[in-house]
């Protein structure tokens, strides 16, 4: 059974997404054609087949989505006709050579290279299948004399490659130009005299002298050529909007096969537009939408929508207190040792022993514990060093280590580096506990500005549509479905009771001592159903105090200290939830209370 690999699963993830996305605004013949196919039944894999039938490269081995199925082989490589119908799904292959190996197929359509190649001759090949003439279902070539204009349109060939291809095309023009330089480049009489014109019944005609003197006047009149017969912008543009003058008198029937040869004319210009280069990477538009201006979010994102300021007032003599009971019950450092191993090489080794390792004879092995004297001559300024590292003066962090145990400060002669390390860490674990404790928040002047929410994403993998979303588009911060995000994203989306909500960016912050901390979730509810605009700051996979530790905890703490002091007034509640049911326990608790 064939098993899809990273390459297959993200396909199938984006490929759901754009249908999706499309429907709406597709024909609903092709509409029904494209619900009509899974994901997983659209895409195949290539495997080269050697001689006796049997898979080259197995893809088992490699992870890969290249499928060893004979029958994958089969239908790629011998099966043109059915491949190239509408009853056959498989439109999208994941190859290792097919486009090298004289693939019979003219629809190729797009090449998404997913390796970086060198070889010119590989390109040129991979490129070769992508730049024939495609055919319908019933294997009619998709020419000039079936498409006319519209055969540049239809016969695209898009590469997604790397850099390596841009030196590749430019080389490509140059040989194009080369190969093309024996055609006439100018639509002067002597172009014209004696060319053999037919009509759709096969009516034929040879242009005389007169008659080429007048297709030149025509197109110099109408300012398609140049007096010199090369072609201009004017004719180009006429062209495209298929605007073109009518020849006038007895070469009026003649008019399109007149412009056909001029279109066969040499142009540069025109070469040069057939290979182009893609515009930079396209993010969707993702701006605000009519969500953003319901009643209910704008009454949320003026509840929250300010600037803050935090101040903290704690005496020092509360903060040597608990350094000296946390440094007493956490300060562990480790005694320096060093190992001394001893053996000996064998007199009479073989060079099979010594190549072998088992010439050497092992004597033993000790382990020796460094002694406080050992240290030698270097010195340490203490109170200095954790001075530095915690921002406190010297006096305070003299309190802090006349008061610590005698046996926790001995091991300061044991080990001073690991010492210096440690102790300041475990000051700055109590400051930062007691910040949080006893900060406050005053509102200052400023408001975060609506662009915020439409800045721009590059990984639109990670984007999920929104309907109840103030942006077409939501980012969460991982892909797979069993992701704390995604799934609350979906609940979201799914209860009756939410009427609109939004992911906020992380330019929208609430200043904290220990850093910017930026929630998560902004959430109207129905106030006929629920009575809180409720915010919701984290979705946290586990609710555990050891998950939710160190600097991350210090500014849940000091959000809820603003959103306590600041916004209860206004309905406007703050939590920590691990999902969406979670919160709705929350609120619905509160209702019963």
């Amino acid at each position: 059974n064939q098993l899809t690999g990273p390459y297959g699963q993200i396909f199938e993830e984006e490929y759901q997404q754009i249908v999706l996305e499309s429907l709406n605004g597709l024909e609903p013949a092709y509409k029904s054609y494209l619900q009509s196919i899974s994901a997983s039944q659209t895409h195949s894999g290539y495997f080269s087949i050697d001689k006796k039938d049997h898979a080259i490269n197995n893809s088992s081995k490699r992870g890969s989505d290249l499928s060893d199925d004979i029958s994958a082989y089969d239908l790629i490589m011998k099966n043109k006709e059915r491949l190239l119908s509408f009853s056959e799904p498989v439109r999208f292959i994941f190859s290792h050579s097919a486009l090298r190996e004289g693939w019979d197929n003219p629809n190729v359509f797009q090449i998404c290279s997913l390796r970086q190649s060198n070889s010119t001759v590989q390109k040129r090949q991979e490129v070769g299948r992508g730049l024939r003439i495609c055919v319908n279902k019933d294997g009619a070539r998709m020419d000039s004399e079936v498409l006319g204009e519209s055969v540049h349109d239809i016969n695209r060939l898009t590469v997604i490659a790397s850099e390596g291809y841009a030196s590749f095309v430019d080389d490509l023009q140059k040989e194009i130009s080369a190969d093309l330089y024996d055609r006439p480049k100018y639509a002067d009489t002597e172009f014209f005299n004696g060319r053999t014109l037919r009509l759709a019944d096969g009516t034929a005609h040879t242009l005389n002298v007169n008659e080429a003197g007048l297709a030149y006047a025509h197109l110099l009149t109408q300012g398609y050529i140049s007096e010199k017969g090369e072609l201009t912008d004017t004719f180009r543009e006429a062209s495209t909007a298929k605007q073109l003058a009518e020849f006038m008198g007895g070469l009026a029937p003649f008019s399109d096969e007149l412009y056909r040869l001029v279109r066969s004319i040499f142009d540069p210009t025109a070469l040069s537009s057939m290979v182009e280069k893609a515009p930079e990477t396209q993010v969707k538009d993702n701006g605000l939408n009519d969500n953003f201006y319901k009643k209910e979010f704008q009454t949320l994102w003026k509840s929250i929508n300010h600037c803050y300021a935090y101040h903290v007032s704690f005496e020092s003599s509360e903060l040597i207190d608990k350094a000296v009971k946390h440094i007493n019950s956490h300060l562990t450092v480790s005694r320096p040792y060093y190992i001394v191993e001893t053996g000996a090489q064998n007199d009479s080794a073989t060079q099979e022993q010594v190549e072998g390792g088992t010439s050497f004879t092992a004597g033993g092995r000790t382990t020796e514990f460094l002694l406080a004297s050992d240290s030698g001559n270097v010195r340490y300024d203490l109170l200095g060093v954790i001075s530095r590292r915690t921002k406190l003066t010297r006096r305070s962090v003299a309190a802090i280590l006349s008061r610590i145990d005698p046996a926790k400060f001995a091991m300061y002669q044991a080990n001073p580096e690991e010492f210096l390390t440690k102790v300041p860490q475990l000051i700055l674990e109590q400051k930062a506990t007691m910040v949080v404790e006893h900060i406050a928040y005053n509102r200052v002047e400023g408001t975060f500005s609506n662009d915020i929410f439409t800045e721009n994403h590059a990984d639109y993998r990670k984007a999920c549509p929104g309907m109840k979303s103030v942006t077409p588009y939501v980012f969460t911060d991982g892909t797979a479905e069993d992701n704390v995000e995604r799934k609350f994203l979906q609940a979201l989306e799914e209860a009756t009771e939410v009427v609109v909500y939004a992911k906020l960016p992380r330019s929208f912050h609430i200043p904290t001592p220990v850093g910017n901390y930026s929630p998560d979730w902004a959430i109207a509810f129905d106030s006929r159903r629920v009575k809180h605009v409720y915010f919701v700051a984290e979705t946290k996979g586990s609710m555990s105090s050891m998950d939710l530790r160190g600097v991350e905890d210090a500014k849940i703490k000091c959000a809820k200290a603003l959103f306590r002091d600041l916004l209860s007034e206004e309905n406007v509640r703050y939590d920590v939830v691990d999902g969406y049911e979670h919160l709705m326990d929350i609120v619905m608790g509160e209702e019963r209370e």
